[in-house]
């Protein structure tokens, strides 16, 4: 009988150990963080198809989206899908694409911190060559390190900010790949 007894009390402790680990899975899970796994090209080189990045939920509550920050939303294309790409621009920014460079609010975005110097930004069906667009408010501009390869805000226009999941701070999977996310620091404002 007594062993018995052990086997049971250690049997309530597992179950009990498991529902508080998942009680606070599910916490973090909702809001906190959140995984989110690259799916094809378009965040080249910096991000690669397959890594996980680990995606901050929280943020968004006290600190608002900047120029530069790496978000996760919903896509505008598939709900079912959700997009990783880089915010070019924040409300009532004026944004233009022209002759392969971005420029915000009249001034050409210094891309060179994450983009090779033969990369070129060409207008999509959204936004056209050397035609302005003012981002509306709570909405963003975004674009893929890959432009030749990335369906973002030139093709599908801008996001609105309730879509957008969370920023991005660490790559922890493949492990020997594991790094902060950096965060572009712009020649504006």
């Amino acid at each position: 009988m007594p062993i018995l007894r052990r086997v049971y009390a250690i049997l309530i402790d597992l179950a009990e150990t498991l529902v508080i680990a998942g009680a606070i899975f599910v916490v973090i899970y909702a809001f906190l963080f959140r995984p989110f796994q690259v799916n094809g090209q378009s965040m080249h080189p910096n991000y690669e198809n397959g890594e996980y990045v680990l995606t901050n939920l929280i943020t968004l509550r006290f600190k608002p989206v900047v120029r530069g920050d790496i978000v996760v939303f919903e896509s505008p294309t598939n709900k079912e899908k959700d997009f990783i790409k880089r915010v070019i621009g924040v409300p009532e920014d004026k944004v233009m694409i022209k002759a392969g460079f971005v420029f915000v609010n009249d001034i050409k975005l210094d891309e060179s911190e994450y983009l090779g110097p033969d990369v070129k930004t060409y207008a999509g069906a959204f936004i056209k060559e050397g035609e302005p667009q003012v981002i509306p408010p709570d909405s963003y501009f975004v674009l893929g390190d890959n432009r030749s390869f990335s369906s973002d805000s030139r093709e599908w226009g801008f996001v609105a900010s309730p879509k957008i999941i969370g920023k991005s701070f660490l790559v922890y999977w493949p492990f020997t790949k594991s790094r902060l996310v950096k965060h572009a620091k712009y020649n504006i404002d």
